[in-house]
């Protein structure tokens, strides 16, 4: 079966063909460094880590290129390092290291390159930087100087606004325009701007400046992976302005029809119904989740969702996914991995439909349940694919949530007393002192090997 993916600029779904299938391409919107990365974010890094494996899988791990980026010179980021009154380079590669660690619990596969903004405003051993993609822009017509600022001339691109399909208007609306004296137009965008002592900034033939949000990812793309290249993908929220800026910037600079062949983006993330804000006290860092739930947890629970469809992240819904990979794990920690579902593999490649997949291993769980041992080998494998089953079971049931406080010496103590009660038949002690580990938090689970015990979701 052929790999399918809807793309966004089309607005169709249609097969997957590399332009080398010797060096797929594809490149992703990664973080801006300034505080612990939410749950929102977790989504695309989750959703094209998926991607990343299936692309790997059919075309060979040596064959895939994935370029995810870190913008780490930003306004967001002088605000917070001002704030918390430290360097910005200690900022970002504080945060940086904390995002790789949090998104590496998720179960995710490291990109095959993580530049950084910083490293691409002036790189003269790279085949293009920043300075030298926007002078491109200016010789080209697309882009002019002014007050120390470079502008992108929205009016030069008559196809501006193709991806989000957007009116002028909504347009005008959706980018929070600012009105400044310099600008021709309204709509265009900055490049480049002055930057003040206090702030990071790079000479340039329009005075000491930094970049603007959207040449970033335009310069480390084409530096790292051409001027057309396979998928582009990112949260929906950045399809506009931020990608629409991208594909004008791009196609301007180097004449091209395309940036990207695909452009993906993931659906929206609510929090129990509700949009996440700090205001509404429904935010949440993957940092914080990682505290009381396993990183394939989390995975599951956000790929029970179509990447393009909006998800509703709840308590009940990663409950749900502690008890099915409870089980699984269960199911499969006695065998090797296997061969890999052919339904699951299917689902996958019609645009990565997980549900329909997942529904695929719910059937080898049942058979697995009954004592198949192939259907449990092919389980471990199809989870795997997926970023799943990768933790060994013991370090699985050793996993402590750390909001339950629970003295694990008193805990094991309890159970012996609890097993003295019951080998001298007292099961009215026993009774109680189950009720008292479960009012503690603790499920006992008896097997002719002894008990064992587990933390209550």
């Amino acid at each position: 079966m052929e790999l399918k993916l809807y793309d966004t600029l089309t607005r169709e779904k249609r097969v997957f063909v590399p332009i080398d299938p010797a060096r797929v391409r594809m490149y992703v919107c990664g973080p801006t460094v300034y505080d612990f990365a939410h749950i929102g974010n977790a989504r695309p890094v989750i959703v094209f880590d998926v991607l990343f494996r299936l692309l790997r899988h059919n075309y060979g791990a040596e064959h895939v290129t994935y370029v995810r980026n870190v913008t780490d010179v930003d306004d967001k980021i002088n605000a917070r390092a001002a704030e918390r009154g430290i360097s910005i380079r200690d900022l970002t590669e504080e945060t940086y290291k904390n995002f790789k660690e949090d998104v590496a619990a998720l179960g995710c596969l490291a990109p095959t390159v993580e530049p950084r903004a910083t490293d691409y405003v002036r790189n003269p051993t790279a085949r293009i930087d920043m300075i030298r993609l926007i002078e491109k822009l200016i010789a080209n017509g697309n882009a002019y100087a002014a007050e120390g600022h470079v502008l992108f001339s929205v009016a030069t691109m008559s196809d501006y606004g193709k991806l989000s399909k957007r009116s002028l208007d909504e347009m005008v609306a959706g980018a929070r325009v600012e009105v400044a004296p310099y600008k021709r137009d309204p709509m265009d965008f900055v490049l480049w701007k002055p930057s003040p002592p206090e702030f990071p900034g790079w000479d340039s033939p329009w005075g000491r400046g930094r970049p603007g949000w959207h040449i970033e990812c335009s310069a480390m793309s084409a530096a790292l992976l051409g001027d057309v290249f396979d998928i582009h993908g990112g949260g929906i929220d950045l399809v506009f302005p931020h990608h629409e800026n991208e594909i004008a910037q791009s196609r301007c600079a180097f004449h091209t029809p395309v940036m990207a062949n695909f452009w993906m983006h993931n659906g929206f993330l609510q929090v129990e119904g509700e949009k996440m804000s700090k205001s509404l006290g429904n935010f949440v860092t993957i940092h914080e989740l990682l505290k009381d739930w396993p990183g394939e947890v989390v995975r599951y629970t956000m790929l029970q969702t179509h990447y393009r469809q909006p998800i509703n992240w709840t308590m009940a819904g990663l409950r749900d996914g502690q008890k099915t990979l409870d089980h699984w794990v269960a199911l499969t920690a006695e065998v090797a991995a296997g061969l890999l579902c052919a339904d699951a593999i299917d689902a996958l490649l019609d645009d990565i439909n997980t549900p329909k997949a997942f529904a695929a291993l719910h059937e080898l769980r049942s058979e697995a349940a009954k004592g198949v041992k192939s259907a449990a080998a092919c389980l471990k494998a199809s989870a795997n694919l997926l970023g799943l089953l990768q933790v060994p079971a013991a370090a699985w049931a050793s996993f402590r949530p750390e909001s339950l406080t629970i003295d694990e010496g008193k805990v094991v103590n309890l159970i012996e007393a609890r097993n003295a009660a019951r080998k001298a038949k007292n099961f009215k002690e026993s009774d109680r002192i189950r009720d008292e580990l479960a009012a503690m938090g603790v499920v006992l689970k008896d097997s002719k090997d002894g008990t064992t015990w587990e933390i209550a979701r």
